[in-house]
């Protein structure tokens, strides 16, 4: 874990305020949209962040939990569902779900081994949805419209936007308090030395299972988020594995075990992708560099990096 100095902490807050505030108040559709979509991709990275970066665990399993959020929202609202507060938890819930389920099976495993079983799970629920002639097959399906809350639309897209920006802030903090609780050092005793954590008594597996449970039920609200900002759901675009990769590169672009650079990850890639894919076909390429040259260049990461700066 990386403690950020409260002095970098206050500019953080204080410049993504500004943000927020001058978003909410000038800023066009196009460009609500896409301040939205970075809050809903930095709340996906932030659940990345989470395992990998508390509990040392390279998961390339989190679109299924990120695309169940997405269809259970999706198929409740094909049928007449809309309310986001009864909606909303049983799509998180059902994320939560299976990241238990497989999470209690992957964690019998370590490494590569880990790796490829959340992808493997990750592909049958890909595979599944294309399987689901109801919800659209590999062609997709689009919602009839937005969630509501509390009987408010969410059809304006500063509201949405706000909507976005207060979910994203919430769980920050949430990470963060959970970062620097008795569970979050446990977690990160196991992470650097499995073997003494074991021997202090600390239950390694039922401790991991619990962070990657709460990182899937992160990933599914991120889902559900994403669902009603496009309207449209297909196995390929939430499901795919390229996206689990996609949000370990956003947690590696900002720095892993910091959260708060899971965003600022998130912010770069897609900053990189909007302004690239005008220009070029081969976006992802010119990504890759900008991955290779933060590892290489900037090897603390931005956070820490900038905490330098600002104390010497």
């Amino acid at each position: 874990m990386i403690k950020v100095p409260l002095p970098i902490r206050i500019g953080l807050v204080c410049i993504a305020a500004a943000a927020i505030a001058a978003l909410a108040a000038f800023g066009d559709q196009t460009t609500l949209r896409f301040a939205s979509r970075i809050a809903i991709m930095g709340l996906a990275a932030v659940a990345v962040d989470i395992v990998l970066g508390y509990a040392g665990l390279v998961s390339l399993g989190h679109a299924a939990f990120f695309g169940l959020g997405a269809y259970v929202t999706g198929a409740l609202a094909l049928s007449g569902h809309m309310e986001g507060l009864i909606v909303w938890p049983v799509a998180v819930g059902a994320a939560m779900l299976a990241a238990l389920v497989i999470g209690a099976l992957a964690l019998r495993t370590t490494g590569v081994y880990f790796i490829m079983i959340t992808l493997a799970f990750a592909q049958m629920f890909y595979y599944g949805a294309n399987a689901v002639p109801g919800l659209g097959g590999a062609d997709g399906f689009r919602l009839p419209s937005r969630s509501t809350i509390g009987g408010i639309p969410l059809d304006n897209p500063r509201t949405f936007f706000l909507l976005c920006a207060f979910v994203l802030v919430a769980v920050l903090l949430f990470a963060r308090r959970a970062s620097f609780s008795a569970f979050g050092y446990t977690l990160q005793a196991a992470r650097d030395d499995a073997i003494r954590s074991a021997a202090s008594g600390i239950e390694n597996y039922w401790l991991r299972l619990a962070a990657f449970t709460i990182s899937g039920a992160i990933a599914g609200l991120a889902g559900v988020l994403s669902a009603n900002l496009t309207l449209y759901i297909a196995p390929s675009s939430v499901l795919s594995w390229h996206l689990s990769a996609e949000l370990l590169v956003m947690v590696i672009l900002g720095m892993a075990g910091t959260l708060y650079g899971a965003v600022v990850g998130a912010a770069i890639f897609l900053a990189l992708v909007e302004v690239i894919s005008h220009y070029t076909d081969f976006w992802a390429m010119y990504v890759g560099i900008a991955v290779i040259a933060r590892v290489l260049l900037i090897r603390d990461g931005l956070l820490v990096t900038l905490r330098r700066l600002v104390t010497t």
